[in-house]
């Protein structure tokens, strides 16, 4: 039979292992919801999606309809409502504005922003596009007021560091975003409640490295340089994937 003290003893590393287990760091969100950005769909995540996936997270890719803000936010909290912890929120170019506006889900534990745009209350996504423009005159608009890139100047613009054949086809595959989507301002600023994270494309000619940098200074992004594009979701996964994660192991 154990003595007293022996059972106090025994009893006292058991205190400590479990307070021990409790205080070890773990992941704060293993579910991963990403909305992309205007003129694409979800598909180009495909290479991020498999290496969070394989990293033991689960990745969910909103299609948003891209035909106004408001439904492209409902299309992002659908997707939220069906997850089962807590969520990093990821958002490309436009889609910036939606996980902005979306991301006070209470689920979302931290949003990241992949060239993007980070709007605070009140502003609109054009606004913010007009504060520093990006060194591009390609973007054109429908009769019925829709943005897209005319296929010949797509590469220039959006993919500079794609091969040819895979810009081509983003650039024939084209999803137009809707004008007034750029035209509304939010009204919650999720960044503002909510950890972030922000990767800089330096080359970008979409959302200006200039605007970026503004933008992530003014919310207090952690932000992470890419050399890339505005594809750099596709031209680089690995840096891309590297940031979520670093976003979904942060500790309460």
């Amino acid at each position: 039979m154990l003595t007293l003290r022996k059972k106090t003893a025994l009893a006292l590393l058991l205190a400590l292992g479990g307070a021990t287990a409790q205080a070890a760091p773990q992941p704060a969100a293993k579910d991963i919801v990403i909305v992309h950005g205007a003129l694409v769909d979800g598909s180009g995540w495909r290479a991020v999606h498999d290496i969070l996936a394989k990293d033991g997270f689960h990745v969910t890719i909103v299609q948003e309809p891209l035909t106004s803000l408001a439904d492209d936010v409902d299309a992002t909290r659908r997707v939220l409502d069906q997850q089962n912890g807590s969520v990093v929120l990821v958002g490309h170019s436009y889609g910036g504005s939606v996980i902005t506006q979306a991301g006070v889900d209470a689920k979302v534990k931290a949003l990241v922003y992949v060239s993007a745009l980070q709007p605070d209350v009140g502003e609109a996504g054009g606004q913010l596009l007009s504060k520093f423009v990006a060194p591009n005159d390609a973007m054109r608009a429908t009769p019925d007021k829709y943005f897209y890139i005319p296929a010949a100047k797509f590469r220039a613009t959006y993919a500079a560091d794609l091969p040819a054949a895979e810009a081509q086809f983003l650039a024939d595959s084209q999803q137009p975003l809707a004008q007034k989507a750029m035209g509304t301002p939010i009204s919650v600023a999720a960044w503002r409640t909510k950890p972030s994270y922000a990767i800089l494309t330096t080359e970008d000619r979409v959302v200006s490295p200039e605007l970026q940098r503004w933008m992530y200074q003014r919310a207090g992004s952690k932000i992470t340089e890419v050399a890339g594009s505005h594809a750099s979701f596709i031209s680089q996964p690995a840096a891309v994937a590297r940031v979520i994660e670093a976003a979904a192991k942060q500790t309460d």
